[in-house]
C-alpha cells in the first residue's frame, strides 16, 4: 500500500491509501476507528491494522480525489530520525568539493579512499523530528546560510518495538519506505563539524527534513535489486544513481541501532545520500526559486520550491 497523510480544506488531517493510478485516496480515518487516527496509530497497530487497512482499501467506501486535498508528510512527526552515510561515492565526491564552501583543501584524497569506519559501522546522526515537511512544501533556506543543498535519500519506518535484534529480526521490524531529502546548510554544517560533534544547525532548521509523498509498505518495495534514484533542478536531470551501492543494508543498520537500545515503531532511518545525490558533488548549490524534484523508484516523487528569507543581521 501507498499510505498518505492528507489535509482537508477545513484543516482536518486524515490518513488513507492511494488507489491504483494515484488519483484517489481511500480515507481510513473516516471509518472512525482509533487505529486510523493518524499514521503512528496505524503503525502501532501492527499486522491487525494493516489487515484492516487492506479491507478498507478494497471496499473504498470513503474516497477523495487526491488533487482535492493537501498531501503532508506520511508521518508528520516521526518518533525519531536517524540518518546514515551509506554511499561511498557521495562521501568521496562531497569531500573533494568541500573547498567550494570552505575555501580550504579537499577533505578527502581519492587515492586514499573513504575512512574505514564507514564500512566497519553504519554510523548515523540524529535529526530533528519536528522539522518534517511533505513532498510539495516549500523548502526555506535558513537565514544564516548561503549554500543550501539537497540530499537524495530514502529511508525506512520501523513497525516494531525491540532491542538487540539480529539482522533477520531487524528486517522483520521494517514497516515501509519513503523518499527522504536531508536538506543541508553546507556552510554551517562544515563550520560546526570542525568541533567533532553534530551536525546541528547545518541540518536542524524548519523544513529541513522532507519525507514523502507517501509511505510504501515493505511488501511493495523490491529493495534487494536496487532502486533507481534521480533528482532534477528546474527540469534538468542532475542525479541518477541506485540504492544498490549502499555499503550497509537497512536490516544491518537497524540491527546496529538496536544494540542495547530499545527501538520504537514510528522511528525513521535514512540511507544517507546516493552517489551524485547532492548539489555539492556537482560544484553548485540551490538558488532562490529553484524547483527541486527527487524520485526513488516505486516511492513516488517530491517537488519542492526553494525559498530564501531575508539575510540575517
Amino acid at each position: 500500500m501507498k499510505l498518505v497523510t492528507f489535509a482537508y480544506a477545513d484543516g482536518r488531517h486524515h490518513i488513507g491509501a492511494l488507489r491504483a493510478g494515484e488519483r484517489e485516496i481511500v480515507d481510513f480515518t473516516a471509518s472512525g476507528e482509533a487505529m486510523f487516527a493518524d499514521m503512528l496509530s496505524l503503525i502501532d497497530g501492527h499486522d491487525a491494522a494493516l489487515d484492516r487497512a487492506h479491507v478498507l482499501l478494497r471496499r473504498a467506501e470513503a474516497v477523495v480525489e487526491a488533487r482535492a486535498v493537501g498531501l503532508l508528510s506520511p508521518v508528520p512527526e516521526p518518533r525519531s530520525i536517524l540518518d546514515c552515510l551509506c554511499f561511498e561515492e557521495h562521501l568521496m565526491n562531497a569531500g573533494r568539493y568541500a573547498h567550494v564552501v570552505t575555501n580550504g583543501p579537499p577533505l578527502v584524497n581519492k587515492a586514499d579512499g573513504p575512512p574505514p569506519i564507514y564500512r566497519e559501522l553504519p554510523v548515523y546522526y540524529k535529526g530533528n523530528r519536528f522539522s518534517v515537511v511533505g513532498a510539495n512544501a516549500d523548502i526555506v533556506c535558513p537565514r544564516y546560510s548561503r549554500f543550501l543543498d539537497y540530499e537524495l535519500e530514502f529511508g525506512v519506518f520501523l513497525g516494531r518495538r525491540g532491542r538487540n535484534w539480529t539482522v533477520d529480526e531487524a528486517e522483520d521490524a521494517i514497516f515501509g519506505y519513503a523518499i527522504f531529502n536531508d536538506v543541508t546548510a553546507r556552510d554551517r554544517q562544515m563550520r560546526e563539524m570542525r568541533g567533532m560533534l553534530g551536525p546541528a544547525k547545518g541540518k536542524d532548521f524548519d523544513t529541513g527534513n522532507v519525507i514523502g509523498p507517501w509511505l510504501v509498505t515493505k511488501d511493495e518495495v523490491p529493495v534487494g535489486r536496487g532502486l533507481r534514484m534521480r533528482a532534477w533542478i528546474n527540469g534538468d536531470l542532475v542525479t541518477d544513481g541506485s540504492s544498490a551501492a549502499m555499503m550497509h543494508s537497512f536490516p544491518e543498520i537497524i540491527a546496529y541501532a538496536s544494540e542495547d537500545e530499545t527501538r520504537q515503531p514510528g522511528e525513521f532511518i535514512g540511507s544517507g545520500t546516493v552517489g551524485g545525490g547532492c548539489a555539492l558533488e556537482h560544484g553548485r548549490f540551490l538558488q532562490r526559486g529553484d524547483i527541486l524534484e527527487l524520485e526513488v523508484e516505486g516511492l513516488g516523487r517530491q517537488r519542492n520550491r526553494i525559498v530564501f528569507q531575508d539575510t540575517a543581521a
